[in-house]
């Protein structure tokens, strides 16, 4: 446990943001991505910070490794995939559906009792299938069914109710806002609610950072250390085969990723150094390289993190641009394009 009273909540303002990203198309900039970002050294001292990274905003899932260890802290006894699963933003694979629906049988509950909101699968090629078969919607596809599993299963181990667990001021989620308070070092400024239906606490992306690398710091066995481990080893599981966050924890030795939507982005590894990113417009194709140059500027080997520089930009079925972190980042080093075109 941290020994220190949180700080002050961050300050509800806009947010400061700078451009963190170019969209390069043939030597031209032709757009730009806003957003704020954070490197930490093991020490927890900032090595690295642009925009603003002090001011509230909403993790969205990115938080939700903190919301599992919350979970583990109040007796959630989950381990190895099914952890993973409850800290996932899964894509509604079979495997997904089947380790929410055994986390609910050990609950003695069913999909009946989950409370997030029905939604078809997140995983693209997933939901294709899924609508092909004539399904619709569903509690259990939804990519927070995990996480809601979970929930419900840590309310009947501390015989908390079941039908509210997910208002604020259920002991569950006060117990999630506590931790969420302890990690971060900064108490809640705002509480809100997710796209799931969970309650959102919002931090600032300094808090974010520092929650990740209390998570990945902590000692073996501790509810951080497992699911610490159990995301990095079934990587797949708390997200989806093919999703770019699972591959990054594949290609950096010790990372823990966690992504959430509106271009947020968590990594952080055991020694303590952490990145924490936001996009300001929640583009997704600028969450992943920027995250990938701030990793390289925290001193992870640039080599496993070429094949997170973004998607290329097309013209005639070739490559002609590609989103590039600004210089201040020292983006990662990659091999010319095809087209020959400069970057800024």
């Amino acid at each position: 446990m941290h020994s220190g009273s949180p700080a002050d909540a961050p300050l509800v303002r806009e947010p400061l943001h700078a451009p963190v990203a170019h969209l390069v198309r043939g030597g031209v900039t032709e757009g730009v991505h806003h957003g704020s970002v954070v490197v930490l050294g093991p020490g927890g001292d900032v090595r690295f910070q642009l925009g603003d990274i002090e001011a509230a905003f909403y993790p969205r899932s990115a938080l939700k490794p903190v919301q599992a260890v919350a979970m583990a802290r109040a007796g959630l006894p989950l381990e190895g995939e099914l952890l993973a699963l409850a800290a996932a933003s899964h894509s509604g694979e079979e495997r997904h559906l089947a380790g929410a629906r055994r986390i609910l049988e050990l609950a003695g509950l069913t999909e009946d009792h989950l409370r997030n909101v029905p939604d078809m699968p997140y995983g693209p090629a997933v939901r294709d299938t899924w609508v092909r078969a004539g399904r619709g919607p569903s509690r259990l596809a939804q990519n927070c069914s995990g996480k809601h599993a979970a929930m419900l299963y840590t309310c009947r181990l501390n015989g908390w109710s079941l039908d509210d667990y997910l208002d604020p001021g259920h002991p569950l989620q006060q117990a999630v806002a506590e931790i969420v308070e302890d990690l971060t070092g900064q108490r809640v400024a705002r509480v809100t609610v997710d796209g799931c239906g969970a309650p959102l606490f919002s931090v600032s992306l300094h808090g974010l950072a520092r929650a990740g690398a209390r998570v990945t710091t902590a000692p073996p066995g501790t509810p951080e250390a497992r699911v610490a481990d159990a995301m990095r080893t079934h990587a797949e599981m708390a997200s989806g085969a093919g999703r770019d966050v699972a591959a990054l924890m594949r290609a950096v030795p010790g990372l823990l990723a966690k992504d959430g939507f509106e271009g947020v982005q968590l990594a952080a590894l055991p020694d303590g150094r952490a990145v924490a990113v936001k996009i300001a417009d929640g583009a997704d194709r600028a969450r992943v390289p920027v995250a990938a140059a701030a990793l390289a500027f925290a001193g992870v080997d640039p080599e496993p993190l070429t094949g997170f520089r973004g998607e290329p930009l097309l013209g005639g079925g070739r490559e002609v641009g590609r989103v590039r972190p600004v210089r201040s980042l020292d983006p990662v080093a990659a091999p010319a394009p095809a087209c020959g075109c400069a970057y800024a």
